[in-house]
Parts: structure tokens; C-alpha cells; sequence
């Protein structure tokens, strides 16, 4: 069984990220339109016909496009959002009532576990953002090593975080994880106060800082070497910079002796596509990274957000 995680795009311009477990697509957010997300999907060597569930972690504009929303309608995908994000999506998309009407409209309950495939369930987790309810989801299924079970995270707005999350998202093979803005970037941006206040807000997004404190307890909570792959997501254009998000991450990974690979996206452009539980079919030999990504070997001795 093949699984693979695709980043077509992710940053406040639009995100949405595939995860294929064995051909069963799953579109997480769809911030572009239609067929800009096609020739996204081509790249990875999908189509829209690929894609048989989507997925919405909150209503926010640069998650969801109307257009993109009809296009799923008359594609007869189902639909999974939260009941709390139906008010604004039926505002602007007459698809909504219609998906309802078809069956196709699922209404997912957070901290639940729902099947979305024979291969594949998903646990919705709530997480701190402003506006409507905004959820990161838990992926299981077996199959991916000789039948063992694999899992991925997905954490893509969040303002802060406690330990019970860590505890959600811990023994993963992928962490999607946000890592938003540096903090100094972020106060010294020029952006208007009360914009800078929403970011650095509990209920606003993760800062390089946060993010790695929260990979490094979810490590903690996590068996060692479960983790193999981190994808960093929603970096801001004007207050963060790939190189930054990059070094703060990989910092953690050695301090913490772990031996993952970094994938750090970049707003406007797709993403990586990794093959999930399947180490050794990475085709580049160690110390030759793609752009964007780096692999953190374990030290010889381990240093005992």
C-alpha cells in the first residue's frame, strides 16, 4: 500500500494539501481555485478524479474558495466541514444546501474518529484560532510497512497550544505542522497594531518559536524514531523567512537527535510530495536535500515553540 502526502500550496494566498492512501485522494482545504489546484495536482501526478473526500479546517478565505466548493459539488465528492462552518460556506455557495440534499455533506464532531476509506480514519482536533471553529485532523490506517499502522498529523492555523495537543499529534510518521512568523519580523513588519496583536494573539498563528516547542513535546510524548518527515506550513511572505523557519526547526531536530526530514513550503509555490512509512524509497543519498528540505541525522551521542 502506497501512501503519500502532496503540498499544493500553503500561506495566506491559499492552502490545500493532498493525502493519497492508495489512490483514496483527500483534499485537506482548497484555497485556489479549481484549476489552479489541477495543475498542482498534475505535478503530483493526480487529478480531480484522484480526489474522493475533501476537507475543510475552518472557513477562512485562504482555506476555502467558493468556485472550487461548486466544482467539488458537481464532481459528487464528499464533503466533511464542521457544523459550525455551514453558516458561512451556505453564504456564499448554493453548494452546500445541494451536497446536503445529495447525502454528500458530513458534519464531522471534534475528537471523534470517523472513516473516510477502508484504509483510512481520521480524528478532527480543535484547535486556537479566531473566527469559526478551526480543526487539525489525525490520520491512521495500515498497511504502509507490511501491514504496520502509519499516521499523520495536521496542525495548519493555531495561535498556541497545550500539552493535550502534543499528546494528539504524538507518533506520527508526518507532522504538518504551522510555523508561521518570526516574532521580531512579525513587531517590526510595519503591519497595523491590532493586525500584529491578531498574529502574536493565543488565538492567532504559531511563531517559529512556538512551533518548535510544540515538535519537541510532541516528540517527547512520541516512541523514538516515529517520526521521519516535517512539513512546515502558512509561513507569513513579509514576517517569516523559509531560511529562518528551516533553522529553527532543524536546531530542534538535532538537539533533540532526531533523524527526520524538514520540508519547508513557501507561500505561492506547491510543496513536497513524500512517501509516508517508506524510508528507504527516498531517491537522494543523505547530505543532498531538495531545496527546501534537509535531513537531520542523529548525533552520536543525543543532547540529553
Amino acid at each position: 500500500m502506497a501512501v503519500r502526502f502532496h503540498v499544493l500550496a500553503s500561506g495566506s494566498s491559499g492552502n490545500a494539501c493532498v493525502l493519497d492512501v492508495d489512490g483514496f485522494g483527500i483534499l485537506l482545504d482548497f484555497g485556489l481555485s479549481a484549476k489552479q489546484l489541477a495543475a498542482r495536482m498534475h505535478r503530483c501526478r493526480l487529478t480531480w478524479d484522484q480526489i474522493h473526500a475533501v476537507l475543510l479546517t475552518h472557513p477562512h478565505t485562504d482555506h476555502w474558495q467558493p468556485a472550487t466548493l461548486n466544482h467539488v459539488a458537481k464532481l459528487k465528492v464528499a464533503f466533511y466541514c464542521h457544523a459550525d462552518h455551514l453558516s458561512a460556506l451556505s453564504a456564499e455557495s448554493s453548494a452546500i444546501a445541494e451536497m446536503d440534499v445529495a447525502g454528500r455533506l458530513n458534519r464531522y464532531p471534534i475528537g471523534e474518529w470517523f472513516t473516510l476509506s477502508p484504509h483510512c480514519r481520521c480524528l478532527p482536533i480543535a484547535l486556537r484560532h479566531d473566527g469559526a471553529t478551526t480543526c487539525g485532523f489525525r490520520f491512521e490506517g495500515t498497511g504502509a510497512i507490511l501491514g504496520a499502522e502509519w499516521a499523520v498529523g495536521y496542525a495548519a492555523d493555531l495561535g498556541s497550544w497545550q500539552p493535550d495537543l502534543a499528546r494528539s499529534l504524538a507518533d506520527v510518521e508526518l507532522l504538518a505542522l504551522e510555523f508561521n512568523h518570526d516574532v521580531n519580523m512579525q513587531m517590526h513588519s510595519g503591519r497595523s497594531p491590532h493586525l500584529i496583536r491578531r498574529v502574536l494573539g493565543d488565538e492567532g498563528h504559531l511563531s517559529n518559536e512556538q512551533a518548535v516547542g510544540l515538535l519537541a513535546e510532541i516528540v517527547r510524548t512520541s516512541t523514538p524514531g516515529r517520526l521521519r518527515d516535517v512539513v512546515q506550513l502558512h509561513l507569513s511572505e513579509q514576517c517569516n523567512d523559509p531560511e529562518l523557519a528551516h533553522a529553527a526547526a532543524h536546531k530542534t531536530c538535532v538537539e533533540l537527535g532526531l533523524n527526520v526530514m524538514i520540508h519547508t513550503t513557501r507561500r505561492g509555490k506547491p510543496g513536497a510530495s513524500i512517501i509516508i512509512g517508506q524510508a528507504s524509497a527516498r531517491p537522494r543519498k543523505r547530505n543532498q536535500p531538495k531545496r527546501g528540505e534537509s535531513e537531520c541525522v542523529q548525533p552520536l551521542l543525543p543532547f540529553g515553540e
